[in-house]
Order: structure tokens, then sequence, then C-alpha cells
């Protein structure tokens, strides 16, 4: 184990972006007693964070000024870029042996070219992306992917058992991120073909509680018919997550397979799925509501009573650990 393993009862952590994602992870910080520091561009997202304990900053040139941990989570590798390199940005005030802890779903180049800048300025990166969605993410219990050289994933590793149950090291810095978009393409994947599947049994003349069930139980389970079906079936499409954000992550993984000539088939068809669904409902509406694109085609309503209009994650909440990886 690292000596300089992190001490979260001396630990002052600042937080950029408190969106979907981001709120429920610094929420989870605040839960456990962290000491926190946030800035996002929403004055209202701030102030009801410092109504709960936690200080506010005015830029984030003024966070890297005063905590040791530094955590971005945010829409784009664009806006992790502007935040760190911006003339108020982190790296402005940056301080030696202070963590930078990107939780952003970004690219990996980007991630690698940042890491750099902050190793130049005496400091430590890791990309940390989350899994499984934002009612986990709420209560603590969510995946995390940690890429970034091994004394510095056991450093963070008390902090990230905070944020998330189950923490994987991936590997070198970049790897984690990697990693995510692989997950995120499966996820989308999975969408697409429940959709299609639901909009099938309801015209077919199926029940679709007793389609959600037998699914459910099925060889054709999934993580995303057990929680955005439900989402589906209710109505609300509300899975805290929107058409624009899938197609960059969608869109960075085809990066990686063009990069290193894999002749991707299904995921162009996908990206095509979502830009036509985004063009006709909008970027920022729901991902769930691609399913709109088959419900227009057919004229049926593929909902039924029953169903959540939120998720909830009914999983006590507990200290996280360390996934470790079987080797032979």
């Amino acid at each position: 184990m690292n000596n300089n393993t992190l001490d979260l009862t001396s630990l002052a952590v600042g937080f950029v972006g408190l969106g979907n994602v981001g709120g429920k992870l610094a929420g989870s910080l605040l839960r456990n007693g962290v000491n926190l520091a946030v800035r996002d561009l929403d004055d209202d997202l701030v102030a009801d964070f410092v109504s709960r304990g936690a200080r506010s900053a005015a830029t984030p040139a003024e966070l890297a000024a005063t905590c040791d941990v530094i955590i971005t989570c945010l829409p784009s590798p664009a806006a992790s870029a502007a935040v760190l390199e911006a003339d108020d940005g982190l790296l402005a005030a940056w301080r030696p042996g202070t963590v930078w802890m990107e939780m952003s779903t970004t690219d990996s180049a980007e991630i690698t070219r940042l890491g750099a800048l902050v190793a130049a300025a005496g400091g430590a990166a890791v990309d940390c992306p989350v899994s499984g969605g934002c009612h986990r993410a709420a209560t603590g219990n969510i995946s995390i992917f940690a890429g970034t050289d091994r004394a510095t994933f056991e450093r963070v590793l008390p902090l990230l058992t905070v944020l998330g149950r189950r923490v994987l090291h991936t590997g070198d810095l970049g790897s984690a991120s990697i990693l995510k978009v692989a997950t995120n393409y499966l996820a989308t994947a999975n969408l697409i073909a429940v959709t299609e599947a639901l909009t099938t049994m309801a015209a077919a003349g199926i029940d679709l509680a007793t389609t959600f069930e037998a699914f459910k139980i099925s060889s054709g389970n999934s993580f995303v018919h057990e929680t955005e079906s439900q989402m589906i079936l209710n109505g609300s499409r509300d899975i805290s997550f929107t058409m624009d954000l899938v197609l960059k992550d969608i869109g960075l993984f085809q990066s990686i397979a063009d990069e290193v000539g894999v002749p991707l088939e299904m995921n162009p068809l996908m990206i095509d799925i979502f830009r036509d669904a985004a063009e006709r409902y909008g970027e920022r509406e729901w991902s769930d509501n691609v399913i709109r694109r088959l419900e227009d085609a057919t004229g049926i309503s593929v909902v039924a009573p029953g169903f959540p209009d939120v998720l909830v994650d009914d999983e006590p909440e507990e200290r996280g650990a360390e996934i470790v990886v079987r080797r032979a």
C-alpha cells in the first residue's frame, strides 16, 4: 500500500461540474463528510451545495489554489480543456502534489495531453469515469474505472471508494477512458435493441408488463433492460442522459476503432440512428426517446402502467472496494 494514501479527514477536494452525474458524485462526497469546494457555471447548482455545507469558488484557479484534489465531471473534452487551460483555469494556480481526477467520459488522447500538463506542474492525473447510471451515482454505488500509475491509484483509492462501490484499476492514464466509451457503446447497442424488441412486442399484441418480465428472466436480459426499459414503459424516458452525450460517446468509440483498424458495422448505423433522433427531437432530449422513431413509424405508444418515472437505487450505500483482476 502507498504510504502517501490520501487522508480523508484532512483532505480538501474541489469539484468542477455539478450536472446530472457530477452533482450526484459531489453529493456523495458531501454526504460522507469530505471538505468540499465546488464550481459550476450554474449559480443555482452551486448555491444548493453551499446550503448543504460546501464552499464555493469563483474560478477553477481558486480551487487549485486551495484544494489537494481537483475532480472534473464535464460534458465534453473541450470543456475539460477549458477548465484546465483558461487564464483563470486550474493550471494557472496549480500546486505541486495536487491530484487531478477526471471523471468525465472523454477522449483518451486528450486526457493524456492534459495529464502531461498536470505532471509538468508537479501534479498527478487519473482518468476515472463512472458507469452504472445516475441513480447509482447518487448513492455512491456506481462503478469507477481508474487509469493511472499504481502508486497514484493507491493514493486516491480511499476517495474513489467513497465515490463508488466497485473500483477497477485499468492501467495507465487514458486506459479508463478507452474502456468507458466501449461500455457506453455496449449500452447504446442494448438500448436500440430494447426499443426494437419492445415496439415489436407491442405491435404483436403482447402485454408490455409481461414482456418486461419475460425479457428480465431470459437470456436476453441486460442492465439496460432492467433500468431503461422501465423509463421507456413509464413514458418519462428520464434516464438523466441526453442524445448529444450518446453521440459523443459512440463517436469516441468509432474514433478508437478507426485508429486501430477495426471495421465496425453496427456502430456507424447506431450513429446514424441517434443523429436522426437528435435532429427530430433535439440534442438535449433524453436518450431513451430514441424509441419515438419507432413509435412515430408505427403509430404505437410503447407505454404501460406500473413503472416508475425515475430510477431509484435501493441498494444500501456502503464503502467501495477495488475489483481485483483475475490472472492465470
